[in-house]
């Protein structure tokens, strides 16, 4: 029997919003927990709002800070293995993630220990969405090739050591023709499921973002709030220009 998830309700200076942490994404859980009860987000700022796309805060320097501080590197000096539930949970409107550093310094998506986001997105249409699929399909077989090639490197630098140029096309023909069979084989990793579209398409969300970032939560109430935290005027570094303070976390027991 499934044990009950944790509640918890985020008071900001626009009002109260209600969330719900996942079971299935126990480190994210448990640290958000952690830091709830700590204190650890009272007085923090949403730093970062991009309407139609999200809001994020948990920046631990942010705080107090005057308007012409730079935002969006602070954090607790350790970070949360990558949780990825797909697509059980997914970049839906509401839905909150774990903001993280990039791929080339973070190749394992590790989470960032205390910032986060809260999803607001926007409504795809078919087609949109069918695009993106396209594009999950070129990064597939991109990643496929870029990996036959580093396993093939000794043998391709021969040839071009060697100048055999007849060589090397054969050789990179081959690997295209493997890369093409590997993705028809994967073609499902690049296929979003019907029920996934159906609330891009109605709910929105920000699909694009899916197996990128930890998803470890939703709100369940005050998704009002979030919609006015995204209306709110901001400066050219996407900070709001009158502080949206988170006031306190309270975990419901």
């Amino acid at each position: 029997m499934e044990t009950t998830e944790t509640l918890v309700v985020m008071d900001t200076t626009l009002g109260e919003i209600k969330i719900k942490l996942y079971n299935d994404t126990p480190q994210h859980r448990d640290n958000f927990i952690k830091l709830a009860k700590a204190g650890q987000y009272d007085g923090l700022l949403f730093h970062r709002v991009i309407k139609d796309f999200m809001v994020q805060g948990g920046d631990v320097t942010s705080k107090d800070a005057p308007m012409n501080k730079q935002l969006g590197a602070g954090d607790l000096g350790y970070t949360v293995p990558a949780e990825f539930i797909y697509p059980k949970y997914f970049h839906k409107k509401g839905a909150i993630c774990a903001a993280r550093t990039g791929d080339e310094v973070n190749p394992e998506k590790a989470s960032s220990a205390s910032q986060f986001y809260i999803v607001t997105g926007k409504k795809y249409s078919e087609a949109e969405l069918g695009q993106m699929e396209k594009q999950l399909e070129g990064r597939l077989k991109q990643a496929i090739f870029n990996r036959l090639q580093t396993e093939h490197k000794p043998q391709i630098m021969e040839l071009y050591r060697s100048g055999n140029k007849e060589e090397l096309a054969i050789l990179r023909d081959t690997l295209i023709g493997k890369t093409e069979l590997e993705a028809e084989k994967r073609k499902d990793e690049t296929k979003m499921p019907a029920e996934l579209c159906e609330t891009y398409k109605t709910i929105g969300g920000v699909p694009f973002l899916d197996n990128q970032y930890t998803v470890y939560g939703e709100v369940v109430e005050g998704l009002d709030v979030v919609d006015a935290i995204q209306q709110v005027k901001t400066n050219k570094q996407d900070r709001p220009t009158e502080n949206v303070v988170i006031k306190s976390v309270k975990v419901l027991e």
